[in-house]
């Protein structure tokens, strides 16, 4: 699999475990404010990685509870069932990070048994999808996405990178009622990393940001700010 980098050890990526992320190369999406651009840019800039951390994780046993597999898109490997089939055999549990472009591969990993937790990136509401991800797209292949999670019986949350320049207000409440039910739900802070897709993107300020949560919870009781993204 196109490994492209790890974490050896996160608190933040797996809610309540102790894991390891893992960055799979390249995105079907352009969102300007994306902070892993290498990953988009340049999904073959080395050699994968996935000895080395699968060598790294057999040493860890015990001390990392879990997995996280993120990118770039994981659904774009095409060998990506496998390698979560390796991550369990090992006892670890496993997240996927999507952003949900690719439904069918979505349903047919959510099916494979070997997920313990989801998590999609909801990047924006319907009408403010093509800017968010920086490109033409049919909304509907995300709300396919968004119920398969639903439905799936898998532990999960849905979130959005609440970038000024990009998102209003009125599309958090747009969020609220297209997710239409009591999800998890994390609005993240944007941070610029300095490798950026695109110049513009700035923070929301802390009151903007609890307006920003207001809107998102007449629909979202349990929505929250996490941090910065």
């Amino acid at each position: 699999m196109n490994v492209q980098g790890y974490q050896k050890m996160t608190l933040l990526d797996f809610p309540g475990r102790v894991a390891c992320t893992v960055f799979t190369g390249g995105c079907n999406l352009r969102c300007p404010f994306c902070h892993n651009a290498d990953l988009v840019r340049h999904p073959l800039k080395g050699a994968s990685m996935e000895t080395e951390v699968l060598e790294y994780l057999a040493k860890r046993r015990g001390l990392i509870d879990g997995v996280c597999v993120t990118g770039g898109e994981p659904l774009l490997q095409p060998d990506l069932v496998a390698f979560l089939q390796k991550l369990k055999d090992m006892g670890y549990l496993v997240k996927l990070d999507t952003n949900g472009m690719l439904p069918q591969r979505l349903s047919e990993v959510l099916r494979s048994g070997l997920l313990d937790y989801v998590a999609m990136d909801v990047k924006s509401s319907p009408d403010g999808y093509a800017k968010a991800v920086g490109c033409d797209v049919d909304v509907a292949v995300f709300e396919k996405s968004i119920r398969l999670i639903q439905e799936s019986g898998i532990a999960h949350e849905f979130r959005t990178t609440a970038v000024k320049g990009i998102h209003t207000v009125d599309d958090f409440s747009a969020i609220g009622r297209w997710l239409g039910r009591d999800e998890l739900y994390f609005i993240q802070g944007f941070q610029d990393s300095g490798n950026l897709l695109a110049s513009g993107c700035q923070a929301f300020s802390h009151a903007e940001t609890e307006e920003i949560l207001a809107a998102a919870k007449q629909y979202l009781p349990r929505a929250a700010v996490r941090g910065s993204d």
